[in-house]
């Protein structure tokens, strides 16, 4: 990790941030949005994962967001392109050695509630892995049996909650499910996944939760909402369809962010 740690101290003269976001689909106005903004693509990292999924940048951005310090992952690589769920370990790690210490982490999700449509945005409270996988398989040392029971730290929620009421913008609360992907659940599935106890579903983050709380840092996570879940409106789902709701739920995200970052960085 040295290496691409080095590159970013010398980029980054001198700004030490101290907390990162993941931006999801959706969010590329946040990205957008940062002051004073140094771009570098993944590619130019060593070590740094690249992904392929389509609509999600790759690069790193780092600058000003409402006037405090941010860095921001443009894009993430998910379970699904390699069969890794640790793929985003060395991602991490980098920030954790840049001195962040503060994770906020943004995707596209599928809604199983009828009052949490399209459009909307939902803070995670907790989640659910159902995927099989765990990215500190094979970590050899007694850190890979991290707690759970405050994976989203409190805080921060409250945080964001009050950021959503100052915005003026509905801010749903409630458990996220992650599977592999890339396929889409079917009704059965989701049928399955509700009474599990479930409020969206989704194919990302919570790889990248257990890591940050592996490194020792404090996460929140927020589902801008694409669809309603397969079986709930009798329409095919599609990654399409993810692509053209996000930018709707993720202006309204990124608005919460922007006001909240203030009081979190």
């Amino acid at each position: 990790m040295k290496p691409a740690i080095d590159l970013l101290v010398e980029r980054l003269r001198g700004l030490q941030p101290t907390t990162a976001l993941v931006l999801g689909s959706g969010l590329g106005s946040l990205a957008a949005a940062v002051e004073d903004a140094i771009r570098i693509p993944y590619a130019d990292l060593p070590g740094f994962p690249r992904g392929g999924v389509s609509g999600h940048t790759g690069e790193l951005v780092a600058g000003r967001l409402s006037g405090k310090p941010v860095l921001m992952l443009a894009g993430r690589v998910h379970y699904y392109e390699h069969g890794d769920a640790a793929a985003m370990r060395p991602a991490l790690e980098i920030l954790a050695g840049l001195g962040v210490t503060t994770l906020l982490l943004t995707n596209a999700a599928g809604s199983l509630r009828e009052d949490m449509p399209p459009g909307s945005v939902m803070l995670i409270e907790d989640h659910i892995n159902f995927s099989g996988a765990n990215p500190l398989i094979g970590e050899p040392s007694d850190r890979r049996f991290v707690g759970m029971t405050g994976a989203y730290d409190t805080d921060l929620r409250k945080a964001l909650g009050k950021a959503a009421e100052r915005a003026g913008i509905p801010l749903h609360r409630g458990v996220y499910m992650w599977l592999s992907g890339p396929s889409f659940e079917t009704p059965a599935e989701i049928r399955m996944i509700r009474m599990l106890g479930a409020d969206a579903v989704g194919m990302s983050t919570v790889p990248e939760v257990i890591l940050a709380r592996f490194l020792g840092l404090r996460v929140a996570a927020c589902s801008v909402i694409t669809n309603l879940a397969a079986g709930m409106t009798g329409a095919e789902l599609s990654h399409q369809e993810t692509k053209d709701m996000a930018p709707v739920g993720g202006a309204r995200l990124a608005a919460i962010l922007r006001e909240a970052i203030g009081e979190i960085a």
